[in-house]
């Protein structure tokens, strides 16, 4: 009975022992613990992703995870309200040429503007020409050999353009034709055989206005759109 009695109590203090270690470890909080989980709550959005080189970029949330759209993102332009006849009109040129967006066509407008005036002030006659139809490089062509034969040399710096808008559009006989007006900031300035200033200014910028007329045929392969007619605001 003494014997059994030892035992129990070794037993018991080995027991108490225990107990009170555990409860010493686990009671005691590291600082790794996760916070609780508020099943109810909204998601919360993703962390930008801090690139080595660093750019930020902000995870978009695409809906059942569709992959983002194809092709070069261009930002929209505020437009003026514009009239029924004119959206008609643009619906008309989409429901005949399905390949066409206002907003990607607009950002082609705006390079093929910058292209072409460019070009034109270098006297480059190659880069003009895919970008104009025949009748409209004639005259650019033209144009550029009367500076030539009279020694003048022109010098543009594109500054930039503040406003790209359409105004009007059309589809006759398979050609679809929209015109963008334009208002642009250059430093234009031209000189004789001398080097002296003729005309413009190369310390001023000047606010141009260009109206512009593309068209594309609609049964071609070519998704192509070529300057067919300009004039001045």
């Amino acid at each position: 009975m003494g014997v059994f009695d030892i035992y129990t109590v070794i037993l018991l203090v080995v027991a108490v022992a225990i107990i009170w270690k555990l409860r010493s470890v686990l009671g005691t909080k590291t600082g790794a613990e996760r916070p609780p989980v508020d099943r109810y709550a909204p998601p919360r959005p993703e962390p930008p992703d801090f690139r080595p080189n660093g750019e930020t970029v902000v995870p978009l949330n695409r809906p059942n995870g569709s992959s983002p759209p194809e092709g070069p993102i261009i930002e929209a332009e505020s437009q003026p309200p514009r009239s029924g006849a004119l959206d008609a009109a643009l619906r008309a040129v989409t429901q005949a040429d399905r390949s066409f967006d206002q907003t990607r066509f607009l950002g082609g407008a705006k390079m093929a503007y910058e292209m072409i005036v460019t070009a034109f002030a270098n006297a480059d006659r190659k880069g003009l020409k895919p970008l104009l139809s025949k009748e409209v490089f004639d005259g650019f062509a033209s144009a550029i050999d009367a500076r030539e034969r009279s020694g003048q040399k022109v010098e543009t710096k594109f500054v930039g353009i503040d406003r790209a808008e359409i105004v009007e559009a059309s589809v006759k006989g398979g050609m679809a034709e929209i015109t963008v007006r334009f208002v642009s900031q250059l430093i234009t300035v031209t000189r004789d055989a001398a080097g002296e200033v003729v005309d413009g200014d190369p310390t001023r910028v000047a606010d141009i206005i260009d109206i512009w007329t593309f068209a594309r045929d609609i049964s071609s392969s070519d998704p192509n759109w070529r300057l067919v007619s300009t004039q001045s605001g």
